[in-house]
């Protein structure tokens, strides 16, 4: 039973910080991006080829992987600067579905649908974090750095230019604000924070494949940051917790089998 809350609560400090990563674009900057759950991918396959091909530490395999997120997304960014509203949305979604195809067919690099496999737990000054336990504790550590990163970027004036942007972008051009700049920024540093999410995935799970990262897992994470609110940090962690922990508390209700 104790191993049971340790697997819940990884699972929830994983979520929590895609839910965060995701309001900062969503609640806070008003795009609606479908893009968190390629990006998450992205973060989980870079830190397991690194760790699994290469044999790099995990804390420098998942500082490469939140660059190469940041990189990718900066790009796509580019592009998504050219569309609003639901085109935005659609091309997001689009590009979830293209990394999900690269990592299904790319077999020399990916493995296909076989996934990746043995992947080591993380390791530091002669310390394992081999137990679950303490892989807790790490996930917990990197949702608290996540969230004081983004708490301290939503409270600075480029927090308050994103809620700008969102409440009436136009009447912020007109005092000169770029705001393209803003919001491939903002895009980025949630591609960067997702990848986090996903090296902890994969170190935990020792096991990644393309199946976890669909189209339908960016619609949780949305489900996660709107059921929580939207421009809320607090409440993200909150849509995390009742949206992985509620579904497993109604394991142990006993329900009648016959009405």
């Amino acid at each position: 039973m104790f191993e049971f809350f340790i697997f819940i609560f990884t699972f929830i400090a994983i979520y929590s910080i895609l839910g965060i990563s995701l309001n900062l674009v969503v609640g806070y900057t008003g795009l609606l991006s479908i893009a968190q759950a390629a990006f998450y991918g992205i973060g989980a396959y870079a830190t397991a080829i690194l760790m699994t091909q290469y044999d790099i530490n995990f804390f420098l395999a998942i500082l490469s992987a939140i660059i190469i997120s940041g990189t990718i997304a900066f790009f796509l960014g580019l592009v998504l600067s050219k569309f609003d509203g639901d085109y935005y949305a659609l091309v997001s979604m689009g590009f979830v579905v293209i990394v999900f195809s690269i990592f299904l067919n790319f077999d020399a690099l990916t493995r296909g649908p076989k996934g990746i496999p043995g992947i080591s737990r993380p390791e530091i000054f002669g310390f394992s974090f081999t137990d679950n336990f303490s892989l807790m504790i790490l996930s917990i550590l990197f949702l608290a750095i996540v969230y004081f990163i983004s708490n301290y970027l939503i409270n600075s004036s480029f927090g308050r230019a994103l809620k700008a942007i969102r409440e009436d972008e136009q009447a912020l051009r007109i005092f000169g604000y770029n705001t393209h700049q803003y919001k491939l920024l903002i895009f980025t540093i949630s591609a960067c924070l997702a990848a986090v999410a996903g090296g902890l995935y994969a170190t935990f799970i020792t096991y990644i494949d393309p199946s976890t990262f669909t189209v339908m897992e960016s619609v949780f994470i949305l489900a996660v940051v709107i059921i929580g609110g939207l421009g809320n940090l607090k409440g993200s962690i909150l849509g995390a917790i009742i949206w992985i922990g509620l579904p497993e508390i109604l394991r142990f209700i006993g329900l009648p089998s016959e009405v």
